[in-house]
């Protein structure tokens, strides 16, 4: 073995080491221990498994299919932990949900498959065995990009939904980390997927591209704390962007004229629990349910009494066309909010 083998092993090594010493710190001495650090240390111990079969079949000789394909199998885990990793960085208390865990069927195919695939079996059906490793490969690569370009498309609406001039700076730190580390995995796929075209480049080339990767994004994150941060960052400018859809449907659509709307029909319509959507509307109307929607109920009131339009409109039938059920409970929202009677009201503005 030359100078030159010897120095790209110790270059691809120290990468792939690298990135197993900076899983067991996300595993063990971070200060807040999270699920989003979790999937980001087992996706670097799953990438490491990747690379150190790359470098066991550059410098070794025949290599056993089970390695071989073993180490193809662990990209099919390296796509779902990258996107689940993405989700726990942009939405408040991620949790996969145990339906997610069928997307590590096609790892475990592949992997229990490699404990079958001899040197024997592979000389004996040489054709039929390249048919099945190109078709192995072919499905693994396009597998990380799908979840690659799923990442990257989630993080491209996240950066949407919040403009740059409304994110806070944890915000903007994690989004320009994620949006870094989906560029350093493309890369890094990039290099490999030429390898495979018709040998474009050296297959040493996929290990030392991920290792310069690797640091690079190790010295990224830590610069923008991203180990520090989750999807929590998110959490009051989630609710704010839920109080929008709740001021939406309430002014902008006019629910407030349903005499039927409440709690449960509003969770409903946005998605969330009776008691999350008065959390919202109390946190950002700084009033509760019944004063969010007779406040604007009596704007549109105070309309109705002074317009000549309307001006032959008894009281009682602009309260129910307002979305009252009851002159009574009409008079009383009036009197909490103009400290005068709607008759009151109509006399002294004429």
């Amino acid at each position: 073995m030359g100078f030159s083998d010897i120095l790209l092993i110790l270059i691809s090594g120290s990468g792939l080491l690298h990135g197993v010493l900076v899983a067991l710190y996300l595993f063990f001495f971070t200060k807040k221990r999270t699920g989003a650090n979790l999937w980001l240390g087992l996706l670097l111990i799953f990438m490491a498994f990747r690379i150190g079969k790359s470098v066991m079949l550059y410098f070794g000789k025949d290599l056993e299919p089970l390695f071989i394909f073993a180490g193809l199998s662990f990209l099919l885990v390296i796509g779902p932990l990258l996107q689940w990793y993405v989700q726990a960085m942009t939405k408040p208390n991620f949790k996969p949900r145990k339906v997610n865990l069928l997307e590590f069927t096609p790892f475990v195919l592949v992997f229990l498959s490699s404990f079958f695939i001899s040197n024997d079996w592979f000389n004996e059906h040489n054709s039929q065995a390249v048919a099945l490793f190109a078709s192995i490969i072919i499905f693994t690569y396009l597998h990380l990009a799908f979840y690659i370009i799923g990442s990257g498309s989630l993080v491209w609406k996240m950066r949407k939904n919040h403009p740059q001039d409304q994110q806070t700076k944890a915000q903007a730190a994690v989004l320009q980390w994620l949006r870094i580390l989906i560029i350093g995995f493309g890369i890094i796929w990039i290099s490999y997927v030429l390898n495979i075209i018709e040998d474009t480049v050296p297959y040493i080339v996929g290990p030392i591209v991920y290792s310069v990767v690797i640091y690079y994004l190790s010295f990224v994150a830590f610069k923008l704390k991203a180990t520090n941060g989750d999807g929590s960052v998110f959490e009051s400018n989630s609710n704010s962007v839920l109080f929008q859809q709740i001021a939406h449907l309430v002014v902008q659509e006019k629910l407030y004229l349903d005499s039927e709307i409440s709690l449960t029909v509003l969770g409903d319509r946005i998605g969330k629990s009776t008691q999350k959507t008065s959390e919202i509307i109390n946190q950002y109307a700084k009033r509760n349910f019944n004063d969010f929607i007779n406040y604007y109920r009596i704007q549109e009131a105070k309309e109705k009494l002074l317009d000549v339009n309307t001006e032959k409109y008894t009281i009682s039938s602009i309260a129910f066309d307002c979305g009252f059920s009851s002159l009574s409970s009409f008079n009383s929202a009036f009197k909490k909010f103009e400290g005068t009677t709607p008759s009151s009201f109509k006399k002294n503005a004429s």
